[in-house]
């Protein structure tokens, strides 16, 4: 796919996560009043994230098109340590979070949704923005895979991060409960504290998973591309 098709898809993808992200912080549900506000559910953190994300992507492309042709050494150092840091937020963050929120919460929302996203949200969250939410996240980040090859850490250091990421973001949620005596997530009320911690171990084992599952299909993705790129070079060479 050319460049300039890539950076304009890109750049929807900004705008529709800054769409919804307005439109999220603009509800005025209970929930956001209370401590920790929206920082303490995930999905609006991985909202962030992706949204942080494309827009390193848009900078990146901008960046890549402003110095393409310069010669300038700095220039290309620059933009070199953007790419990295590009490959690096989708490689730790923006795929495995991503695919960890919309799978955890369609697989709970399917077996009883009162469980994740009670009834008493559609009075405040329209479906539209639901989906935007918990749906688009996943097409988006498999959508930028497609378009580009990213490289990953290594897989010890990928791993390192994000086990830090979900071991923190685990230590918040038992920290919001420690301070208002209620927990993020309505189903973590109605289990047992071994329960809990099944779950919470679960969920960082998943999330590792998430990352070496990133890392082979983007390998696979870029392995498929680059051999039916060899398969047409192949008439030309004969």
């Amino acid at each position: 796919m050319a460049l300039v098709p890539c950076q304009v898809l890109r750049v929807a993808i900004l705008l529709s996560y800054c769409s919804i992200l307005c439109n999220y912080k603009a509800i005025e549900m209970p929930s956001h009043q209370t401590y920790g506000g929206s920082w303490k559910f995930l999905t609006f953190i991985d909202l962030v994230i992706q949204a942080v994300f494309f827009g390193i992507c848009v900078l990146t492309d901008l960046s890549s098109l402003l110095t393409r042709g310069s010669g300038n050494q700095e220039q290309e150092r620059q933009l070199k340590k953007l790419i990295s840091l590009r490959d690096w937020m989708l490689a730790v963050l923006a795929f495995p979070v991503g695919v960890f929120v919309v799978a955890v919460f369609w697989i709970i929302y399917a077996y009883d949704r009162e469980m994740i996203y009670p009834k008493l949200l559609d009075n405040f969250i329209p479906g539209w923005l639901n989906h935007g939410m918990h749906t688009t996240v996943l097409p988006f980040i498999l959508i930028e895979m497609r378009t580009s090859h990213h490289q990953y850490p290594s897989r010890s250091s990928g791993l390192t991060a994000i086990c830090t990421f979900s071991v923190g973001y685990i230590l918040w949620v038992c920290w919001v409960h420690h301070v208002t005596g209620m927990w993020v997530y309505p189903f973590l009320e109605h289990i047992g504290s071994g329960a809990r911690i099944i779950f919470f171990g679960a969920t960082t084992i998943l999330m590792n998973f998430l990352y070496v599952l990133g890392e082979v299909l983007n390998s696979y993705i870029w392995d498929t591309q680059r051999s039916m790129e060899e398969e047409k070079e192949k008439p030309k060479l004969e």
